[in-house]
């Protein structure tokens, strides 16, 4: 077959696609013969898109139901939309996912949008636009959350994110290489990639076991610039790697994936901390976090680039400037020995511990599934409109388990499971 023939060539590797596709039905979610599948995504990932529908339809899915958003349409709306209207957001949109999950409809998320789109728009209206859509979204959001269903989130890499992780290389060859470094990251780039998944998932679980039989009070982080005391939420539940959703499947909702994490007590944090690697949001990037708790609350915080936007998310609402997760990650993670600043959490977080602003995962309780708010509240889950994680971990950083009678373990040395 000569090129004519075989269509326009393409820097991503087509094979390594469609395991990352296969991976996402058969591991990521571990979808059910005759359940529905919703998807979300950006246009530039319509091949992933398609890929996974492949996949789901063969794994027996009933319907498969894409939700499309494209970056020049966004980009239109801050262009000539009007004033008001960023105040607002498609609350029906929402409001019918909440309904798809309530009747068991797996959810799927690819993300692939040029983190920096919204970097020259006015921050008023960015802030104005997630709010609403924060608002719109909780319904849907909490049942995400609260875990009612199994959901999965992946990556495709668009040009405009190559662009801004390999800014020296021309558009298909940073195409290339951020299409590498999302397979490599997602465990995709060797043969028999499901059982590459389940090995790596019988890791975590064993870290994660270890961490729930001490049944510790309270994590403290020391290194530079950093004394942080992290108390745990009462009947705390370390997770990572595959977790069972209320509908009864275990799934890995990130991928890729190498934290294992839990809820904090939103009211027993203090001390202070600074960020490792800058955090990415919202088109903006935010370098050089310091902050400092009193009694779980962010007192005062800095930062030596984006400061102005994130004191806009910390008043979110009161739970914005309260923990609610904190994950331990090696600094040997595959990520992190990359050496790649992905300006994506779902990466980035792999790369180093972090702790992650406002709302809490209900499954981070023992018997997190029949708690209601209130009782997660009662033990010091957070609440809030926001779930924004950021980098603290590196491998200057140690951490210890405290006990309630006041004896300290190694957990972390020098940025490596102790």
């Amino acid at each position: 077959m000569n090129a004519s023939q075989s269509g326009p060539a393409t820097p991503i590797d087509p094979v390594k696609l469609d395991r990352l596709a296969e991976v996402a039905i058969k591991v990521g979610l571990r979808l059910e013969r005759g359940q529905d599948l919703l998807v979300t995504a950006p246009t530039v990932a319509l091949p992933l898109v398609r890929k996974v529908a492949e996949h789901a339809y063969k794994a027996g899915a009933g319907l498969v139901t894409p939700i499309l958003s494209d970056e020049a349409i966004t980009l239109l709306r801050y262009r000539y939309g009007q004033d008001e209207s960023f105040d607002r957001a498609a609350n029906w949109l929402y409001e019918g996912m909440s309904k798809a999950f309530a009747a068991n409809t797996a959810r799927l998320a690819i993300v692939a949008d040029n983190p920096m789109l919204l970097s020259s728009e006015d921050p008023s209206k960015v802030a104005r636009a997630s709010k609403a859509t924060s608002i719109a979204y909780k319904p849907a959001l909490e049942r995400i959350v609260n875990f009612d269903v199994n959901w999965n989130i992946i990556a495709y890499p668009s040009p405009a994110w190559a662009k801004l992780v390999f800014p020296q290389d021309d558009e298909d060859t940073a195409v290339g290489k951020l299409a590498d470094a999302i397979f490599a990251a997602s465990r995709v780039d060797r043969e028999d990639a499901v059982a590459n998944w389940q090995a790596h998932n019988e890791v975590l679980r064993s870290r994660r076991a270890w961490l729930n039989d001490q049944r510790f009070g309270a994590l403290h982080f020391s290194g530079p610039g950093t004394d942080l005391t992290v108390g745990l939420a009462d009947g705390h539940e370390w997770q990572g790697g595959g977790s069972t959703a209320k509908n009864g499947i275990t799934c890995n909702a990130n991928i890729p994936t190498e934290e294992v994490f839990t809820t904090p007590h939103a009211r027993r944090v203090d001390g202070h901390v600074v960020s490792t690697k800058p955090l990415s949001y919202q088109g903006s990037l935010i370098e050089g976090i310091a902050v400092r708790f009193e009694e779980g609350r962010i007192v005062e915080a800095k930062a030596t680039r984006g400061e102005e936007v994130l004191n806009k998310v910390l008043d979110t609402d009161e739970g914005a400037r309260r923990l609610g997760e904190v994950a331990l990650v090696p600094h040997s993670s595959p990520i992190s020995k990359s050496g790649l600043l992905f300006f994506n959490t779902l990466f980035d977080e792999n790369a180093a511990c972090h702790i992650a602003l406002g709302q809490c995962y209900s499954k981070c309780f023992l018997n997190g599934t029949n708690l209601t708010p209130e009782q997660i509240a009662a033990q010091g889950g957070n609440s809030s409109l926001i779930h924004i994680d950021w980098m603290i971990g590196s491998d200057q950083i140690d951490i210890d388990g405290l006990y309630a009678d006041g004896r300290r373990v190694p957990v972390f040395r020098k940025g490596e499971w102790a």
